[in-house]
């Protein structure tokens, strides 16, 4: 709201003792500390269960001309165009100045026609149209904050209400000018209960700058409230509104916020890197993120600041936490705020003047216990490990965000989910049981897991509604899985499969019955923090929902990498063998290991290549990077007295390639398989059909592409 001087001054006289307290330096941490209050229940009005997003006009255009209809309209627009709305920001809203300095003979306030020829409720369907949320604004005195003294909702609550329901209002911004020495929590509860009886759906933000401690009482009032005083473009002022605000973090809750005002980002009074700290420790505050800029005239670095979507999904993150700081000495300010999924959102803020080492660890962090942790950097989006240092060079005014998980990520490879341990759990009847269905109540009491007769080694057997999360620490790209009903249940149960990517939907089953096939599900996991697979009851109630995710397959980390690679110069990420082990570069000989010879195949020699024996099955994770294999196949020389096999070339789940049936007395036999996006590689040898002697097989000079 209003932050010229006249306007500052005015809200000061009114609310003195609490701004004597800014002035306080650091005995303010102590007093206000003191003054918080145990948290009361949120205003039970089912919005703002995340902070909400959106737009302000007046730290860009205060009542300046340009604040018009045009003007909206064309923030919508944009919202819609520079894919701010799909990032989360939902809410277009006035500021004051948009009515006329008095109210009509009925008393209602009137749009100022100059400004909005067509009326607010034109404006408000414009946004709607676009699909987001219209806001206005109010005070709870007798005028507005502006000088020109707009109307004030004082006395005049239900009547105002109703009109913006009229209007299609979905948000409320509701200063405290001109109070005339009413009662804050008085005043601001009137306009709730007259808000609630419009029976619309109105948002409501309270704005009485911290001046009589809303922290203590607001929760159950309003969906947020200010905790300070107006922000302003600068350095100083929007950090010192960020200390003032970490004090209240008890405060916070889905539903219920502290709000140290509006975003300047891109109103060019700061640096974009000063600007980065500022949207940083505002979503690490879990505040609202009111965009206050022009955005019809934003720079690029501007929206790019705007649009992070990994700082946004922590501001946005549903556990609904406030950071809270972890350490402060020396102009190096450490936060941490809890996230959802277990992990934590890290901030190393350097406040001073000169570039500065900033060190913390996962244990003051918050997380302890791991044998490692995966940290991801939420502007470079670079992605590392550690033990438990956390540390960063962090320019002067600059801040490094960073998503600390515990356990670390999983192997690069394919990774088998029913090996490898959740990060949290829930299911509808009994465990989740690695690699059986779900069976009972007690512990490994499933059978093998099968849909419609198809058996699965591996996978997890659940019952619904069931929920299990992973930490990926940003390196996993793909999950592919079968789903379905489990046998068990004999044609009973029916489920929908959920795949979640942090806070996105990215893969549905539809409803599956117990009389359905399974159901291949693949998600693009790239980048994600946190893999949640969920079973949801179908509608028909839980009953004999046991429900089977088959073979998950895990894809993480990068494949062998650019070139064409020698597949005996590469490690394989798993083999078995018919005899003996796997030989690299030799045929297969006996049952020790590099007891072999030169690859030889009538009498055609190869240097590179693989040894084995019917049956052999060897796996090679390509992660999506190689586009095909060529090799020439065949029944080893050393097999003289017989041998016949098959060979086969596996891209993922389908065979690429078959040399049919090879005998000790044929030639080498050419194979090539197109292998472009295959995350794995499988290279399978069985018996041409007369049991595995003398099957000692060839995979000569095999080269792969990627």
């Amino acid at each position: 709201m209003p932050s010229r001087t006249t306007s500052w001054l005015r809200r000061s006289l009114s609310a003195l003792t609490s701004f004597a307290l800014l002035a306080g330096g650091a005995a303010l941490t102590a007093t206000v500390q003191l003054a918080v209050a145990p948290p009361a229940l949120a205003l039970d009005n089912g919005l703002a269960l995340t902070p909400p997003m959106g737009f302000n006009n007046w730290n860009s255009t205060h009542c300046r001309a340009e604040f018009n209809e045009a003007m909206v309209k064309g923030i919508a627009d944009l919202f819609v165009s520079k894919g701010l709305k799909e990032a989360g920001y939902q809410y277009v809203n006035l500021d004051d100045c948009w009515a006329l300095p008095a109210r009509d003979a009925s008393g209602n306030l009137v749009p100022d026609p100059v400004r909005f020829p067509n009326g607010i409720k034109a404006v408000a369907d414009y946004v709607h149209a676009k699909g987001l949320k219209f806001g206005i604004y109010s005070s709870a005195g007798t005028k507005t904050c502006d000088p020109l003294g707009f109307p004030g909702g004082l006395g005049h609550e239900q009547r105002d209400a109703n009109l913006w329901a009229s209007w299609g209002v979905d948000y409320l911004k509701y200063d405290n000018c001109n109070n005339q020495g009413v009662d804050a929590k008085l005043r601001y509860t009137t306009m709730r209960d007259a808000l609630k009886a419009t029976g619309r759906p109105i948002l409501f933000s309270i704005c009485e700058w911290g001046a009589n401690q809303p922290w203590n009482w607001a929760s159950p009032v309003g969906n947020a409230w200010r905790t300070t005083g107006d922000i302003n473009d600068t350095w100083a002022t929007m950090i010192r509104i960020a200390h003032r605000n970490q004090q209240f973090a008890a405060a916070a809750k889905p539903g219920a916020w502290n709000d140290p005002d509006m975003l300047e980002v891109g109103n060019g009074g700061m640096t974009d890197t000063e600007y980065r700290t500022h949207f940083s420790l505002w979503a690490q505050m879990a505040a609202p993120l009111l965009i206050g800029t022009d955005l019809r005239t934003a720079s690029a670095a501007t929206f790019d600041i705007l649009t992070n979507r990994d700082v946004i999904a922590v501001d946005q993150d549903p556990l609904g936490r406030q950071g809270t700081v972890v350490s402060s000495a020396a102009d190096k300010v450490v936060m941490s705020k809890p996230l959802a999924d277990g992990s934590r959102s890290v901030t190393l803020t350097n406040e001073g003047t000169t570039a500065a080492t900033i060190s913390t660890t996962a244990q003051a962090a918050g997380l302890a216990g791991a044998p490692s942790y995966t940290v991801r950097d939420l502007w470079t989006k670079q992605i590392s490990t550690t033990a438990g240092a956390i540390s960063a060079t962090v320019p002067p005014h600059g801040t490094v965000m960073l998503r600390v998980t515990a356990g670390g990520a999983p192997k690069a490879g394919m990774n088998r989910l029913g090996d490898l341990a959740w990060a949290a759990a829930t299911n509808g009847w009994g465990p989740v049981e690695h690699d059986r269905s779900n069976g009972e109540t007690g512990t490994a009491d499933g059978r093998p897991l099968t849909v419609r007769g198809t058996v699965y080694g591996r996978g997890l057997g659940v019952h619904a509604g069931s929920d299990i999360s992973y930490r990926l620490g940003g390196t996993c790209r793909n999950i592919t899985v079968d789903v379905g009903v489990d046998d068990e249940v004999n044609g009973r149960g029916s489920v929908v499969f959920q795949i979640w990517k942090d806070g996105t939907k990215v893969a549905d089953s539809g409803v599956l019955t117990g009389r359905d096939p399974a159901k291949r599900l693949t998600a693009d996991l790239a980048g994600a923090a946190t893999l949640r697979l969920v079973v949801t009851a179908a509608g028909d109630g839980i009953g004999h929902d046991h429900a089977d995710w088959a073979d998950p397959g895990l894809a993480c980390g990068a494949g062998p990498g650019a070139g064409t690679h020698q597949l005996g110069d590469l490690a394989w990420s798993a083999a078995t063998n018919g005899w003996g082990p796997v030989e690299r570069n030799r045929s297969n000989g006996g049952t020790g290991a590099a007891d072999g010879r030169p690859l030889t195949v009538q009498g055609a020699a190869y240097a590179k290549g693989l040894g084995v024996h019917a049956r052999s099955e060897i796996t090679y994770y390509l992660g999506g990077d190689c586009t095909a294999l060529r090799t020439d196949v065949g029944v080893d020389d050393e097999a003289k007295a017989g041998g016949s096999v098959v060979f086969q070339i596996w891209k993922d789940g389908s065979k690429a390639a078959d040399s049919g049936p090879l005998t000790y007395r044929d030639q080498a036999r050419r194979l090539t398989a197109d292998l472009t996006g295959a995350l794995e590689l499988r290279l399978v040898v069985t018996d041409g059909g007369d049991g595995t002697a003398w099957d000692h097989a060839d995979w000569a000079a095999p080269q792969l592409a990627c």
